[in-house]
């Protein structure tokens, strides 16, 4: 772990604009109409309709997606009782991961009353702004009383998370220590060292799983709680034990099967955990620094489970794992409450989420590969982006299941997809794409089998149902590598192009090859040499229809893989070049860009074929192409160089084809601002259009164009290289490829096989 200092803790805080949240406009503002709209006359209307049903109050405002995160700076992590304003750093931070793990919105609200009836009526009389509230470092006694007087006042969710975040989370990893570790709850002696918020909310939680009180010994400041002390909490009299022989945490621990640590550091010793029962687990979860730290904990003996609360360490207990998707699930419901029901279901989907394969982003983050439900990962890792998928939606079933929601989901696979899209991990036009691969599976050769993101692509492609893959690679090595990233390359063939046996193959797509290009001057001999190389082997499988498509570009050059596609597969014979596109999904649209990859310094003729091929390539998008050919000057206003090449491109397009929506050239804001596009510019066939379509004059222009929107905006998805022009779905990759954008490109080719095929039959 990176080492935080206090000078790069002030400067991260207060370094551009000070804090760490903001709020944006979610509508148009720009004209005097979207004003009027937005404010006065147009905002009495939704106010009348709220006051005739106040449930439409989520149907017109933010409320439901909108919570307060409210404190009074009584608690605040490790620093105590630092006051409300001091606080505020804190209340900014949870608001910030709200947002970005659940796509939710944050109003951080410091109140300075410690007295809890005036804070109950503070926060009361503020309730109706918001969809949920997440009551946040405030003291016990206090919080109990003030978390419950609210959820019982107010009718919306209410969480004190100090409590129930850190219970929900060490619940769920519980449950799977306990079924890693072969133990009964009901059964095992648990230890709870700690008597505050966090400590009774977490014992409560476990008894709810089934763990009995009898079984349970809690420790505060003065060691063991037993039913004869005086001046209990009702809190603390819920757990106190009847056993008169234990006093100190050393006499508790003794023969236990659990310990829980929501107390101080360095109070469990090695010893103590010598003296648990067989495969102890121990959650060790002061902060910063644990009960016992997890070298000497794992040293003590070796079949400990351990968690901490820290990012270092394998299973790490960390809240953000629940409040985020907790109030995600609420929200959408409209729910009146979060109730121990949606508790326990987030509990329930957090721990089986554990069980499942772990994603390749998971592991990419944490620089493994073997993340696999056991001693080292029987929690799920906060990263992990299935999170707001299974935890929302078991908390949005249970409230409605348990009667406290207001709106009733039906469609659960649908608000699933809805829930990806929200945070970016799927758009829309991904989902379609991987939607319509998976409905016709093409089989997909990936030219660089033994390189793991390709590896782990085409697994991930088979297991979505996409494709049907093909590796090509020694099968020892592709075994072996498969072996140590724990992939199962069960159902996928491995071919070895170098292979003896594959001796009558290659000599038949030489021939083949030699044939196709003997006009070329290629020799049998030539040919069947270059039948070694995976290019040309993978792309030779595709031209004589033992596959359908083929993947690339991890190892290779495009310098070298474009000539071996112009060889082999050629280019189709209504255009004279091919090239590539990128598509750029944004908060403010998607956009396609080309050529990105191929032609470095295109001619008017080459101008011509690129845009022909984005306009088809758009449309296989199932969208229609608006094409802005894009240059440093506008409509001639430069007529030497580029801004020449361009216009006259324009112009032999538009008298071609007339029906082709086009026009150029013009500067980028032009292009994408169509209020100042068609002021300046009222005669263009681009008028009243959103452009979705950018033609640059160069590679160079184009290629730094989508990476540096890439770069400003890391919201932004990107999908390509796409292929334009060739015979058959070539496609290409390169080496920055994620997973996730071979997969992309994987569906791509296999619908455009798909489309093939259906030309071909008719």
């Amino acid at each position: 772990m990176v080492k935080i200092t206090k000078e790069s803790a002030l400067d991260y805080h207060m370094n551009g604009r000070p804090g760490k949240i903001e709020v944006k406009p979610t509508k148009p503002y720009h004209t005097q109409t979207d004003l009027s709209l937005a404010y006065s006359p147009g905002v009495a209307y939704p106010c009348i309709e709220i006051q005739k049903n106040p449930n439409d109050v989520y149907k017109y405002t933010d409320k439901g997606n909108l919570v307060a995160v409210i404190s009074n700076g009584t608690a605040v992590l490790g620093l105590g009782d630092i006051g409300a304003m001091s606080g505020k750093p804190v209340m900014e931070g949870k608001g910030l991961l709200f947002k970005i793990y659940g796509g939710i919105d944050v109003f951080d609200i410091e109140i300075d009353e410690k007295d809890p009836e005036k804070f109950c009526e503070a926060v009361e009389k503020i309730a109706p702004t918001f969809g949920g509230i997440n009551l946040e470092d405030i003291k016990a006694p206090e919080c109990f009383y003030i978390e419950e007087r609210l959820k019982k006042t107010l009718d919306i969710p209410v969480m004190h998370d100090d409590q129930h975040g850190t219970a929900i989370i060490s619940a769920a990893g519980l449950r799977n220590a306990l079924e890693v570790a072969g133990k009964d709850i009901s059964k095992v002696r648990i230890v709870v060292n700690g008597a505050g918020a966090a400590a009774i909310s977490c014992t409560k939680l476990y008894v709810a799983l089934g763990a009995k009180l009898e079984n349970i010994v809690m420790l505060d400041s003065k060691g063991v709680i037993t039913k004869d002390r005086e001046n209990l909490t009702p809190q603390k009299k819920m757990f106190a034990t009847d056993r008169t022989d234990i006093h100190t945490l050393e006499e508790a621990i003794n023969g236990a099967d659990v310990f829980v640590g929501l107390s101080k550091g360095n109070i469990l010793t090695q010893d103590m955990i010598r003296s648990m029962n067989d495969n102890p687990i121990v959650f060790a979860l002061a902060n910063p620094v644990p009960e016992i730290s997890y070298e000497d904990a794992m040293a003590s003996r070796p079949d400990v489970l351990m968690s901490t609360g820290r990012s270092d360490y394998p299973n790490q207990i960390n809240n953000v794992i629940g409040f985020p998707y907790i109030f995600r699930g609420a929200l959408d419901v409209h729910a009146k409450a979060i109730n121990e029901e949606m508790k326990l279901a987030a509990v329930n989907a957090i721990a089986d989420l554990a069980k499942q394969p772990v994603p390749d982003v998971v592991n990419e983050v944490y620089h493994v590969n073997d993340l696999t439900f056991g001693p080292k990962y029987f929690i799920p890792k906060p990263v992990d982006p299935r999170l707001i998928t299974e935890v929302s939606a078991a908390v949005a079933k249970s409230a409605i299941e348990s009667g406290v929601a207001r709106h009733i989901i039906t469609d659960w696979d649908s608000y699933k997809k809805n829930l990806m899209q929200l945070l970016g991990q799927e758009t829309k036009l991904t989902r379609n794409l991987h939607d319509t691969a998976r409905m016709h599976p093409q089989r997909v050769v990936f030219a660089e089998g033994a390189h793991p993101t390709m590896m782990k692509a085409a697994v991930q492609a088979k297991a979505e149902g996409i494709c049907i893959p093909i590796l090509l690679g020694n099968p020892d090595r592709l075994n072996r590598l498969a072996q140590r990233l724990k992939l199962d390359l069960t159902g996928i063939q491995l071919i070895d192009m170098r292979a003896d046996q594959e001796q009558g193959r290659r000599a038949t797509f030489a021939k083949h090859l030699a044939e196709k290009r003997a006009r070329q001057g290629y020799t049998f001999q030539e040919a069947y040499d270059k039948m070694y190389e995976r290019n040309y082997f993978g792309m030779m499988m595709v031209e004589t229809g033992e596959a359908d498509a083929f993947i690339t570009g991890l190892y290779t050059k495009y310098s070298n893989t474009i000539k071996v596609a112009k060889e082999v597969i050629g280019i189709r014979p209504e255009y004279n070049t091919f090239g590539t596109m990128h598509i750029l999904n944004t908060k403010k649209g998607t956009y396609y860009i080309a050529d990105t990859l191929i032609n470095r310094h295109p001619d008017e003729s080459v101008l011509i074929d690129i845009a022909r091929l984005s306009a088809h390539t758009v449309r296989f998008f199932n969208e229609e192409p608006h094409i802005a050919m894009i240059s440093y000057s506008n409509f001639g206003t430069d007529d030497i160089g580029s801004p020449l090449k361009v216009h006259n491109a324009v112009a032999e397009l538009q008298q071609r084809y007339p029906d082709m929506i086009i026009d150029g050239e013009m500067q980028v804001n032009f292009a994408l601002n169509k209020e100042l596009r068609d002021d300046k510019y009222p005669f263009t066939r681009l008028k009243g259009l959103d452009v979705n379509t950018l033609i640059f004059p160069n590679m160079s222009s184009a290629n730094g164009s989508y990476k540096l929107l890439q770069a400003l905006d890391p919201d932004a998805e990107i999908i390509g290289p796409i292929q334009m022009g060739l015979n058959k779905p070539i496609h290409f990759t390169d080496f920055e490829s994620s997973v996730r954008d071979i997969v992309n490109v994987t569906a791509i080719a296999v619908i455009d096989a798909y489309v093939d095929k259906i030309k071909s039959n008719k």
